[in-house]
């Protein structure tokens, strides 16, 4: 479907000029008492045209680490644009966010209902109005998730690298992990491309949490993508290595029982390296699981009590040619962002070395 892409500076009349920037609080549905509810949208436009990016978050409402990135940058007065506009959306799914929920209240997905529809359910409804007045303005989009409850992922990024400018801002962002594929159907991301916004995602955390690492590593991602696209001026920050993940598997557990963690996220682990070790509430029965293959941990499990079935380890498969020993030297930077977000996300798991 071919949309007519609306205007940067003029939002339902409220007015924004060149070098200009201002609040909008944008209508997206009714509560039950019939009270408009809207979310809050800040634009900025820098004096010489130029693309447009938005960038969202709480897509699922209760994925807030790109709330509190998002809300930096709105807050940001050196942030100056030397061309083009942002589109800045701190919460997205408002009516889920409030209810400290990833779902709608009619328990859909809102990020399943995408391009959405004027007549359809509370979903639909809400996808129509976001990808009207959001994606039909943009150029490019960025759209900041975080793994789902009682799961912790490393900061990747994610995007259709079929097409050149996906990857261009995908490679641009700055992430260690470049995952590629379409997304899944009636995604935003996925949606938003067919109509021409190329948009990426960032999967990077945990819900219910603004992390001081993943906050950092989403505005540098995000200043990254507006330096490549010439709209900052400054220079953009780059990781010691880059990989691409065309394949992830979640490793799941065999029996029930508690679990000691071996690996942390963003490890970069060889086939046939211990992962967990599953055991009975005593310590006995001892269950290792292994790598199947060389990779890297792309996300985890941060809840030890398990039943057979569960994920453990999201493990994104490492290309042939790609040697973990050499992929571990790469990462250089003693005290970089990288290594503190590895540090800071396994504070939150009981890693121990295996037994055996």
């Amino acid at each position: 479907m071919q949309y007519d892409r609306k205007p940067i500076g003029d939002w339902n009349g409220q007015m924004i000029g060149p070098g200009q920037s201002k609040d909008i609080f944008l209508a997206v549905t009714e509560s039950y008492s019939g009270m408009t509810i809207n979310i809050p949208v800040h634009v900025r436009r820098a004096k010489e045209d130029g693309p447009v990016v938005f960038v969202t978050a709480a897509l699922h409402g209760d994925e807030i680490n790109g709330t509190g990135a998002i809300r930096q940058l709105v807050q940001d007065d050196t942030l100056e644009l030397a061309r083009g506009s942002v589109i800045l959306v701190p919460v997205l799914n408002i009516l889920a966010f409030d209810r400290h929920s990833r779902y709608l209240p009619d328990r859909r997905d809102l990020n399943r209902a995408f391009p959405g529809s004027a007549d359809g359910s509370l979903a639909a409804r809400m996808a129509n109005t976001v990808f009207e007045e959001i994606v039909v303005r943009s150029n490019y989009g960025i759209d900041l998730h975080t793994a789902a409850i009682r799961r912790t992922n490393y900061p990747n990024v994610r995007g259709d690298l079929s097409h050149p400018e996906v990857k261009r801002i995908a490679e641009a962002f700055g992430c260690e992990i470049i995952m590629d594929g379409k997304g899944p159907a009636k995604s935003l991301r996925r949606e938003a491309c067919i109509a021409g916004c190329h948009t990426i995602v960032m999967e990077a955390g945990e819900v219910f949490k603004v992390e001081p690492g993943i906050v950092e590593a989403s505005n540098r991602g995000i200043k990254n993508v507006l330096c490549e696209l010439d709209m900052l001026e400054t220079a953009p920050e780059s990781p010691d290595y880059q990989v691409v993940v065309k394949k992830s598997k979640w490793i799941r557990a065999e029996k029930g029982g508690f679990l000691e963690f071996h690996v942390k996220p963003g490890e970069v682990v060889e086939e046939g390296q211990a992962l967990t070790t599953n055991t009975n509430l005593l310590g006995r029965d001892r269950y290792t699981v292994y790598a199947p293959y060389n990779s890297i941990v792309i996300g985890m499990t941060t809840l030890p009590a398990i039943s057979p079935g569960d994920p453990i380890c999201n493990l994104g498969r490492l290309p042939t040619k790609i040697k973990p020993s050499e992929l571990r030297k790469l990462r250089v930077k003693e005290h970089g962002l990288e290594e503190r977000v590895v540090e800071e996300l396994s504070s939150n798991l009981l890693i121990v070395e295996p037994t055996g």
